[in-house]
């Protein structure tokens, strides 16, 4: 997953659409992240725009390859 996160931008806000392509899981499986507090919280930029900070992405990846996620067992990563 690492080399995956060269894709990111150095800084910045990345869109959910981006995440699941270096994070593969479902969107249903990463709200449920979001909301238990396994996956970073949510940047509301306006009215329909959600997006997460990089460095939290990219702290994520770090953690998932480390093997450190919280509740790993019973979800897709």
């Amino acid at each position: 997953m690492q080399n995956q996160a060269t894709t990111l931008p150095e800084t910045g806000f990345v869109r959910l659409p981006q995440i699941l392509k270096i994070f593969p899981v479902s969107s249903s499986t990463w709200w449920c992240g979001v909301r238990s507090g396994r996956f970073p919280a949510a940047i509301k930029l306006g009215a329909n725009t959600t997006a997460w900070r990089v460095e939290d992405i990219r702290r994520l990846l770090a953690q998932a390859a480390a093997g450190d996620l919280v509740g790993d067992s019973n979800h897709e990563a």
